[in-house]
């Protein structure tokens, strides 16, 4: 079994610690923890966005982005009778496919507490034919806590946070786990800051908010920090399982980190993936190309945000996103964070990345 080069620990504590678009609290407090041990300064703004700076020798600004939320829910009802047991009604935060949620646990982020709950499932054998043939529907989902109306009422309220109970697991070759979508990228955003020393450019880290809802927190920082080049990382589909053909596939685990192209939010700079590429020759670390269909990341929250800016990314193929069961090669992740490293330790500013 592959040995993992880099901190499983910190990975383990990114995934499974709950943060839904716009309450991303208990991640921002790890990546604020986490950066001021690395770079010169930490600011949050008023969104939750967190930037972590490392001061370069020029004013040439990059800005690398991973972003802190994942896809979840918010209580909107809750529902019970008198001397019953109590259930929840959700809406979702992001774009979940309800057909993974049944008979899921999860945990409810009331005020001053978390309930452990689950998302029931009817025994098959109770259904008839056309419920078996339904299509399930997230508004549908009802959660169950266990707990009578009178308790639950009390306890939960309307705007508390739910996430997926998951916990992160190395398996064969893979870590698995909830959140990787973007936690993964996190981290390596976050070892990367670890690694990099006296940079030509100054560097900031930014752990953004509520990407999974419309990449807002990028949109804002792209004004605020108004940098002279963007690259995000995130996630990208690694269809690379029995049912899909070759050229549906996206990616592949265990052949790199993916230089990303295209997706249906952005077009890169062709000559800063082609820096990438170049750099990645160098260094020898092994990479894949991405072109991927559809799904946006932080790239395109930069690329005009203040005027139109170089924009690249940089991806680790996950199979099965947007479950609970997202799947990463520990060789990915490592290529990843290396290839972010050497990118950023040859970034000085002289480079033309204009077409």
């Amino acid at each position: 079994m592959t040995a993992v080069p880099f901190d499983l620990d910190l990975l383990t504590e990114l995934t499974e610690v709950g943060g839904v678009p716009g309450y991303e609290d208990r991640v921002r407090d790890i990546v604020v923890r986490e950066l001021e041990e690395t770079v010169d300064r930490v600011r949050t703004d008023e969104m939750g966005n967190v930037v972590g700076t490392i001061e370069g020798e020029s004013d040439y600004s990059v800005a690398v982005a991973a972003h802190m939320d994942e896809i979840g829910f918010m209580v909107k009802h809750v529902r019970g009778d008198e001397g019953g047991f109590g259930f929840v009604e959700l809406d979702a935060l992001g774009s979940w496919d309800a057909r993974v949620l049944k008979a899921q646990r999860v945990t409810i982020h009331a005020t001053d507490e978390d309930i452990p709950a689950i998302i029931g499932s009817p025994p098959p054998h109770t259904l008839d034919e056309d419920d078996r043939d339904e299509t399930p529907e997230v508004e549908d989902v009802v959660v169950d806590p266990g707990l009578p109306f009178d308790a639950l009422e009390e306890r939960v309220s309307l705007g508390d946070m739910v996430t997926m109970a998951q916990t992160t697991e190395r398996v064969g070759e893979t870590i698995t786990g909830k959140a990787l979508d973007d936690r993964v990228c996190l981290f390596a955003m976050l070892e990367a800051a670890r690694r990099v020393t006296d940079p030509a450019a100054t560097i900031h880290f930014c752990a953004t908010v509520q990407e999974e809802v419309g990449l807002r927190g990028a949109h804002a920082l792209g004004v605020d920090i108004d940098p002279d080049l963007a690259l995000a990382v995130d996630v990208t589909v690694a269809n690379d399982i029995p049912g899909f053909e070759d050229g549906e596939y996206v990616t592949e685990l265990g052949d790199g980190t993916a230089i990303k192209l295209k997706d249906s939010s952005v077009i890169t700079n062709p000559k800063l993936h082609g820096r990438l590429r170049s750099i990645a020759e160098d260094e020898e670390i092994d990479y894949q190309l991405e072109i991927l269909p559809s799904g946006g990341t932080d790239t395109a929250g930069f690329q005009k945000a203040a005027g139109a800016k170089p924009v690249g990314a940089i991806s680790i193929p996950t199979r099965y996103l947007h479950t609970v069961t997202e799947t990463a090669h520990v060789d990915d992740i490592g290529a990843t964070i290396d290839l972010l490293e050497a990118y950023l330790a040859a970034e000085d500013g002289t480079e033309d990345y204009s077409l």
